[in-house]
């Protein structure tokens, strides 16, 4: 069914004659020539309309404006693809249009505007909006005001904006201030900045549903509160594995448009206590040794992991430990499926009709509940053990650790890579910088999970726990006395302690390849909880379904716009 027309003229762009009509959804524009033949026609959906504006408006790089009564600017976003990524960049399309008559100029910009509010009722108008001003190249700031509140304006967007000055300013407002007024929270920094939100956005919701976090076989409560991420830090991984690219100008024109990318969320518990929570990797060996080794190094900027992942390579180490886990329904998904989760991946696993939602009820069911299956375990000495709720891709792996996993289908992929041979490790490291299967080696395990349980079988981790805390509380005692921050103290100093007693640390004394040439090596490793360091070492997991949503909408493949490659293809339930 055709959608009622609702405005039709001749309208100028240039010294060209176009023959624009607005109806339901779109907005067209086809130049026509001197005999009144049809040329080239340009379509927007109304949904991609970022704002209306009267007269000749320029918003970026600059914003300019001048006064033409019989003129208006529509804004609207304009798709381009990346050489870089497998995502598309979004970019502020902008067309300058003029009017026989300012009657007729008055008609389209409220008929246009109009059609906005009908046609995107989602779209946020008020904002809370976090800048971490020391992350990545400290740029965060200036991203924000250049590029991002010149976009939030012209979309009629309000914004309360903190620029934060200690670690966790964030969450703590979360959890403190009123939020009624706010349709969403936004954080401009890396995925440090966005697990400070995840965390407060997430413990706001369950303290006011009366749950406790600490109970891992609690169901725990969606957030209602939108979270939009614009990239400005170290690392973004997050950004990259939701939207495809890294670019603050498209993360805030999907905050402007209203998207909305359900997430999964790992929560991290040691003896009934939760400690974390997850939502890209989750890393014990290779992958925690390379966070604590990086640590030492924080000078080096984003060079540090380079060099952090060289050290821990020659150190050559594996960790021996017992892993047990809950696997998910295989009749649903693989992690060795071949799926890639695109942009309506979620709409394809859960669509939208009557049998749609008595699958995804049930689903879910299965996801919460611990009783519809058989653990299963393994034990032996592991390379690395990770655990991730997405593909994890980023720049340097376009595919990520996962390349099959959903970003919203209550599952996690755990990976085990046995010990091996250097080189052989080597060979599963490489592939991650490539399309190859970094599966396909007779020392690598895979497995889609529901929750896992690590644990490692020595005598000495309780003493070495107990030794890491009561040096903590000396030296915090010592820093309220002096008047520092005894959070930092007490989190970085006893995580650093701690990796230096379990042996994640090479002693000075050490040579680069001293993995290779120690009699003794070290029994414990660390875990990588995207980014950060936990202090403990046996953990339990769950995977909670759609627990955050994001203002994102999943990779828009370019690829996928004129066929597949490399045999890859949407994912969808049959």
């Amino acid at each position: 069914m055709e959608p009622a027309l609702k405005l039709e003229s001749s309208l100028w762009v240039g010294n060209k004659r176009y023959r624009a009509v607005l109806t339901g959804w779109k907005f067209n524009w086809t130049e026509v020539d001197k005999k009144n033949r049809d040329k080239k026609t340009i379509s927007v959906s109304v949904a991609d309309i970022i704002g209306v504006e009267d007269g000749q408006v320029c918003i970026l790089p600059h914003k300019s404006s001048e006064d033409a009564d019989k003129d208006f600017t529509v804004f609207y976003v304009k798709r381009i693809r990346s050489g870089s990524s497998h995502g598309l960049l979004w970019r502020l399309g902008r067309t300058q249009f003029s009017c026989p008559s300012r009657v007729l100029r008055d008609q389209w910009t409220k008929h246009l505007r109009a059609a906005l509010k009908t046609h995107s009722p989602l779209r946020p108008s008020r904002l809370l909006v976090f800048i971490n001003p020391f992350g990545g190249k400290k740029r965060g700031r200036d991203i924000y005001h250049s590029l991002v509140a010149p976009v939030f304006e012209l979309a009629g967007i309000s914004c309360h904006v903190i620029v934060t000055e200690r670690a966790n300013q964030a969450r703590d407002h979360l959890l403190k201030k009123d939020l009624t007024s706010f349709d969403g929270v936004v954080c401009v920094g890396g995925d440090g900045m966005f697990s400070e939100v995840l965390h407060g956005v997430i413990h706001r919701t369950q303290q006011e549903a009366g749950l406790c976090e600490n109970d891992p076989a609690v169901s725990l409560q969606p957030c209602p509160l939108h979270i939009g991420i614009i990239p400005a830090g170290s690392t973004d991984c997050v950004c990259y594995a939701t939207v495809g690219v890294i670019d603050p100008v498209t993360s805030a024109l999907h905050i402007i448009i209203g998207d909305s990318q359900p997430l999964d969320v790992c929560s991290v518990h040691h003896a009934n206590t939760l400690v974390r929570y997850s939502v890209s990797l989750l890393g014990y060996g290779f992958y925690g040794d390379v966070l604590a080794e990086s640590e030492k190094h924080r000078w080096m900027g984003p060079l540090r992991y380079d060099y952090a992942g060289t050290m821990v390579y020659l150190n050559n180490r594996s960790y021996a430990g017992i892993v047990q886990f809950l696997p998910a329904d295989p009749l649903l998904s693989s992690p060795r499926d071949k799926t890639r989760c695109l942009s309506g991946s979620t709409e394809r696993l859960f669509p939208h009709s009557p049998d749609a939602s008595s699958f995804y009820s049930s689903h879910l069911s299965q996801i919460n509940g611990d009783s519809d299956g058989d653990w299963v375990s393994v034990e032996g000495k592991f390379r690395c053990v990770s655990l991730t709720c997405m593909s994890c891709s980023c720049p340097r792996s376009p595919l990520g650790l996962s390349p099959s996993a959903h970003l919203a289908d209550g599952t996690g992929d755990l990976i085990l890579v046995w010990d091996t041979h250097p080189l052989a490790f080597l060979k599963y490291l490489y592939r991650h910088t490539s399309t190859q299967d970094r599966f396909d080696l007779p020392f690598v395990e895979v497995h889609r999970v529901k929750a896992v349980r690590f644990s490692v079988l020595s005598n000495e981790v309780e003493e070495a726990y107990k030794e890491v805390g009561e040096s903590t509380e000396v030296e915090a005692a010592a820093a309220e006395e002096d008047g520092g921050y005894v959070e930092d103290i007490s989190r970085n100093g006893s995580q650093q302690r701690l990796t230096e007693k379990l042996g994640g640390h090479p002693k000075a004394t050490c040579t680069p390849l001293c993995g290779l040439c120690c009699r003794t090596a070290p029994t414990l490793s660390v875990w990588n909880c995207d980014g950060e360091i936990l202090p403990f070492t046996d953990i339990l997991c769950r995977i909670h379904g759609q627990l955050v949503r994001l203002y994102a909408r999943g990779i828009e493949d370019a690829a996928a716009m004129h066929g597949y490659k490399d045999g890859m293809v949407k994912c969808e339930r049959q």
